[in-house]
């Protein structure tokens, strides 16, 4: 039976220890203050003694809460000094997308090189002589989706069975339908006794079995409600005309500042992108069919702002973390309350002010409001066309130049020549389009999956001679 042990982020703000008073170690609080980190956010302050005590902990925080240095400052601490044998890492950090898996090992890095530490990103899309290269001559810390580490452990070039801490961020993710029976497969190998740590924004049900199975009378803290933070956040449903949808969305990607853009398909994403780029908008676009090389360079321009508008699936809900994002737009509505929170997150982080806009059709007014009043959401409700002001007050749009940019080149699917995409498509942007997908005619209007061609329309493919077909 799980311990629980609630801690509110207001009985934590009256006297906040520093990382020194929570048993970090000196070296390590010199690197957080070079980073500028100074003092730690709730999420640490409740997790990290439990962490560092070897117990297993369960630990919930709003996006942007500081999760990933809530378990790496005490993995790194536990670890410090240690050498791991050649292919048998001491710790596992399981994540759902490789860009998580980048961020947490930017975060991370630093306090292992201080000490002594080597960490490798284990994902798909990225070389795999060179994973297990570095596997071979030996690796303290691996950050890994579980497609590629179990690519990896099947060709005999990682073993776990000397992981004495296993890290699962983004919990919930990690255990939806898709992803569960590889984690468990990798938390079979790992040492019977070691720490568990499991992170996310929501920690519901769909993580009840990872518990019940492998955590040893974990302490759970949770820090903020499993809702959207309306402290921060403003939230607004755009109710739109089908005939309207295109336009309106080019004007809001046509304001100033940081815009992420969420649509429910990879070829969607694909074909908003472009019809952006047509109208003068500096879109980039990002998903799990896209080749790690381009989404990396894409998520590189959206930091440095040469490309203020990105174009997602949910993919990268969980993957992305970028300061001074001040507008979270779903143009295609999440599927679900999870998706909604883990997408809003990506504004208003750190508390810092943001603003989520969803765009709805009028078949969907009925399903997007119980979604937002099961999120927690009270969003205000306006109803929009190109050109309003209503519009424009909301999110600051503004009609696009007019003027074209050029196409970016196609990424390329990302399978695994061993087997496998990492595990990174499963999160985002394969899944099949629903009504109200985004899914531009050639004209570069927006219409829904249900009135129109969809992304995978038949004019895009060649004929096929079914005749010729093998049976």
């Amino acid at each position: 039976m799980s311990v629980v042990t609630p801690a509110s982020e207001g009985s934590l703000s009256t006297s906040v220890p520093s990382f020194a008073e929570l048993g970090i170690a000196p070296e390590l609080v010199s690197v957080l203050a070079r980073r500028g980190i100074d003092a730690p956010f709730p999420i640490q302050v409740a997790t990290i003694p439990d962490a560092l005590a070897h117990r297993d902990v369960l630990g919930r925080g709003q996006t942007g809460s500081g999760k990933t240095l809530a378990f790496g400052l005490p993995l790194v601490s536990r670890l410090a000094g240690r050498r791991a044998r050649s292919t048998h890492p001491l710790a596992l950090i399981l994540v759902p997308t490789r860009e998580l898996a980048m961020q947490v090992h930017d975060a991370i890095e630093p306090l292992g090189r201080a000490s002594g530490l080597r960490l490798k990103v284990v994902v798909g899309g990225t070389s795999f002589p060179k994973q297990i290269d570095a596997l071979r001559r030996g690796v303290e810390i691996v950050v890994a989706t579980p497609g590629r580490l179990s690519d990896l452990i099947r060709q005999n070039a990682c073993n776990l069975e000397d992981v004495e801490i296993t890290v699962l961020d983004e919990a919930d993710h990690m255990a939806d339908m898709g992803f569960l029976p590889a984690v468990s497969e990798l938390l079979d190998q790992v040492k019977p006794r070691g720490q568990r740590l499991l992170f996310s924004a929501t920690l519901d049900r769909g993580v009840d079995g990872l518990v019940r199975k492998y955590l040893d009378n974990p302490v759970t803290h949770s820090v903020a409600p499993a809702t959207a933070s309306i402290e921060t956040m403003d939230h607004h449903l755009l109710l739109v005309a089908h005939d309207d949808k295109a336009a309106v969305t080019a004007e809001i990607a046509g304001r100033e500042g940081r815009t992420i853009m969420f649509v429910r398909t990879k070829h969607g994403a694909d074909r908003l992108t472009t019809v952006l780029r047509r109208q003068g908008v500096a879109a980039g676009v990002l998903h799990g069919g896209r080749s790690q090389n381009a989404r990396t360079k894409t998520l590189a321009e959206f930091r440095e702002g040469s490309v203020p508008v990105l174009v997602a699936t949910d993919v990268a809900a969980r993957g992305i973390h970028v300061d001074d994002v001040g507008l979270v737009v779903h143009v295609d509505p999440p599927g679900d309350p999870k998706d909604y929170l883990h997408r809003a997150g990506r504004t208003a982080r750190a508390g810092e002010n943001g603003t989520v806009v969803t765009l709805v059709l009028p078949h969907q007014e009925r399903e997007v409001d119980s979604m937002t009043r099961k999120a927690g959401v009270k969003p205000l409700r306006t109803r929009v066309r190109p050109g309003d002001s209503g519009l424009a007050d909301v999110t600051g749009a503004r009609r696009p130049s007019g003027i074209p940019l050029p196409a970016i080149p196609a990424g390329g699917e990302v399978v695994s020549r061993y087997g496998g995409s990492g595990g990174a498509s499963t999160s985002g942007g394969s899944r099949t389009p629903r009504s109200g997908s985004y899914a531009p005619s050639s004209s570069g209007s927006a219409r829904s999956a249900s009135g129109a061609p969809s992304a995978r329309s038949s004019a895009a493919r060649p004929p096929v001679n079914r005749a010729s077909r093998p049976r």
